[in-house]
């Protein structure tokens, strides 16, 4: 089931084409540490992407060259290697705070700093702006915002302002944590809506398990909307979750229905 014909598809953040690890001997100078540019320069990080590409690089070596630096006799291929280690991969780097990041010996909060903005920036250009567009169907939805939430630790709850013709208006941030009645109200959920003149809303949140399917509490805070945006003459399209790698969509599970019975 759809809203209109449209189609989308983003590329996920975390499809990079990895190769064999860097294989090189460390060159130590007189204070003791080790420096990647004491390297033969085709076994350096930044010369190999610039010769190469930044794709012929694995995760650290792509991490060296944003901490440029290692710290404790240590280069900074091998600090991407122990952040890597430490949160399990680009994701958990992605997920942790500055305070976890600097947690690693040779990370402070510069490197953190810099760590997060490079995130941040793949980031956005996974998602650019969707106003003006139509959002066609749930799938158009979940893959605007999977990138968007799929590394957020709470449960975010958003409203998609949308025109006559499902147009995105805006979006605006409702709440975040855990979705309950307090949190979620709907006077405060439509505010926006009926200050923009919005025709028609779909709300979206994340589940930072990964595991889609709706609880109880989603299902009766659903229900608790659509009847207040028939109130206000604002149609609530569908309420979509979204995980990690997959989307559960309320109107084409019949449950928008099942919301105003």
């Amino acid at each position: 089931m759809g809203f209109l014909p449209f189609d989308r598809h983003e590329q996920s953040l975390y499809t990079l084409g990895l190769t064999e690890g860097l294989q090189g001997v460390l060159l130590v100078t007189g204070n003791g540490r080790n420096h990647l540019k004491n390297w033969p320069e085709d076994e350096r990080p930044r010369e190999r992407l610039l010769k190469n590409g930044a794709e012929s690089l694995t995760d650290a070596h792509l991490l060296a060259i944003i901490l440029r630096t290692g710290a404790g006799g240590k280069t900074a291929i091998d600090v991407g290697r122990e952040l890597l280690e430490t949160f399990g991969g680009l994701a958990g780097i992605a997920q942790a705070g500055v305070s976890e990041l600097c947690s690693v010996p040779g990370i402070g909060k510069a490197k953190a700093a810099e760590i997060k903005a490079t995130i941040e920036l793949g980031r956005r250009h996974l998602k650019p702006s969707m106003a003006g567009a139509s959002f066609c169907a749930s799938k158009d939805v979940a893959d605007y915002y999977q990138p968007r939430l799929r590394d957020a630790r709470k449960e975010e709850f958003r409203c998609v302002l949308l025109d006559t013709k499902n147009r995105m208006i805006r979006e605006a941030m409702v709440s975040t944590g855990s979705l309950t009645a307090s949190l979620v109200h709907p006077r405060e959920t439509f505010k926006t809506a009926v200050r923009e003149s919005a025709a028609a809303v779909i709300f979206v949140h994340n589940h930072p398990s990964g595991d889609t399917r709706p609880s109880q509490e989603d299902i009766l805070l659903t229900r608790r909307l659509v009847q207040a945006g028939e109130l206000l003459g604002i149609q609530v399209l569908d309420h979509i979750i979204v995980g990690d790698g997959g989307h559960f969509s309320f109107r084409d599970n019949g449950l928008m229905q099942r919301a105003v019975s």
